[in-house]
Parts: structure tokens; sequence; C-alpha cells
């Protein structure tokens, strides 16, 4: 996942770009300080993650994903061309003969096609250019409190409590979701990454990227994330509870698990590269 808190989801994608929070290592602050001035730590949060987007460490990983109910598992290799992906299991047992020789045929069509992945790739660098300019924002769209120090896998944090900052402006209407956003927010203490995002929404807010609609009060987003070694923090977990309305009649609801695990680190390639992979087992 070049863009912890992800860059994988499909329907929910672009509204969870809008709502979730993602997060050169810099100096750690001590704890006084981060009660002194929160802000100056999620700035340096918020700056990390952009530094680290970049997509120059690609990996391979499994994501379950539990939605309305079912289950799938897909495979998933990164490559500087986008994410590519195979269906591996259904309910968590391998899929039939007849999904997986699909499978097969679909990324093998992907070979001699690369018109499909180059129009997907796209549309996953307009989600990024989004969700970036939602990072920028984060250490002006919210107040911020010291409230302690957890343990996390990765280490000690900082956690943080955040609420509107009634001053904040937001500049588009997808940014105008963090008017009606509240909950906690740990930061790495070492490397001053996010470890976990619990928000929730504490009214009904309008929001935008694409889909011109409302959320509900009483929705939810939790997001964790850890070090999966030589520095590299991609998200292990997410747990969507939103429900709203799209163009003033669509109900929307998106009640979505999701756990990626089994990270391996692959070589930087293009996205053949990781079709190749894919189909060797």
């Amino acid at each position: 996942m070049k863009y912890p808190f992800f860059q994988r989801f499909d329907s929910a994608r672009g509204l969870f770009f809008t709502v979730a929070f993602l997060v050169a290592t810099t100096g750690s602050l001590q704890a006084d300080d981060a009660s002194s001035n929160p802000v100056a730590l999620v700035r340096r949060a918020s700056q990390n993650e952009l530094r680290s987007s970049d997509g120059s460490h690609p990996y391979r990983y499994k994501l379950r994903k539990v939605d309305d109910g079912k289950i799938n598992t897909k495979e998933i290799v990164e490559t500087r061309d986008g994410d590519v992906a195979r269906l591996r299991e259904w309910g968590d047992k391998p899929v039939p003969a007849d999904v997986n020789q699909n499978e097969i045929d679909r990324l093998n069509n992907l070979l001699t096609h690369p018109e499909i992945q180059e129009h997907r790739h796209k549309r996953e660098q307009a989600d990024s250019d989004r969700a970036n300019e939602m990072i920028r924002l984060l250490p002006d769209a919210f107040l911020y409190h010291y409230e302690g120090m957890v343990n996390t896998p990765s280490g000690p944090s900082y956690r943080l409590s955040f609420k509107p900052n009634p001053n904040f402006n937001p500049p588009d209407r997808e940014a105008e979701v963090y008017h009606g956003m509240e909950g906690e927010l740990w930061i790495d203490q070492k490397q001053e990454r996010m470890t976990k995002l619990d928000a929730h929404l504490i009214d009904d807010v309008d929001f935008g990227w694409g889909i011109l609609g409302k959320l509900y009060k009483g929705g939810s987003i939790l997001v964790e994330q850890k070090d999966v070694g030589n520095n590299r923090w991609e998200t292990t977990h997410m747990k969507l509870d939103l429900h709203g309305k799209a163009l003033m009649f669509k109900t929307l609801t998106f009640e979505t698990v999701e756990d990626a695990s089994d990270f391996q680190p692959v070589p930087p390639g293009g996205y053949q590269d990781a079709v190749r992979l894919l189909l060797k087992k």
C-alpha cells in the first residue's frame, strides 16, 4: 500500500479517503512537549506521511474484507503502475475452480491490455492527490489535546484527542467533513507516524469526492497501522460504519471491515511484473 490507510478500497474508496486520516524520521517529542504543542506533532506526522507516499518500497500482502456479510480475500501486489490484485478466497475458503480460472484469464488479459491498468492507475492517482490535500489540512482542521501515552505493537504512542476547529475554513467540499468529526489520534513516539485513528461523526456532514451527499451523525471510522519492517508503515485494520445519502435520494451504507496481513517486500517494477508474480500460483 503506497498510501497508508489505503488506497485499496473499491466502492467505498473515495469516501474513505475523504473521512480517513492518513498518517526521514524527525526528533521525537518529549511528553511535555506533546502536551504543550500537540498540533506541531500532528503537523510533523502529516508531513512524514506525505513524504512516505512515493511508492518506492512496494509490498505484496493479503487483504481480507467483510462487506455486507460477504467475505473475500485478495492477494495484492503494489507497483509503480498501481496495485494489481488476485481473488484468492471466498468465505475464508479457496475460490472454486471456475472462479480461479476467471482470475487467471483476467490477469492474462491485463497483460495484453495495458490501457486497463493505466485507467485504473489514473483513478488511483486522482484519489491520492485528493487524499494528500486532506492530509495537509489535518493540523489546522482540529483542536488537539494530549491525553497521555499508550503502548502499541510498534512501541509507545502519544494519545491525542481531537475536535473540530471552529476557525477552520474548508477549502472545498471534501474538507467540510472535518467540521463534524471528533475522536482520538495516536502517533508513534519514535517515528512520528500515526498508529490509530478512532473517529466519530458528531453531526450530519456533507461530502463530495465525486458523490454529492450527506453522512449521518453517529457513524464511525477505526483505522490502525503499524511498522511491518524496515520502518515501512502499512494499514493493518480498518472498520467503517457510515450511513447517509447521495444526490438527496440514494441511501448509502458502508459497513466494512478490512484486515491486511502477510506483508512481503517485492522489487520495484511495473504492473506486468505483478501480474506474472500473481500468476505463478
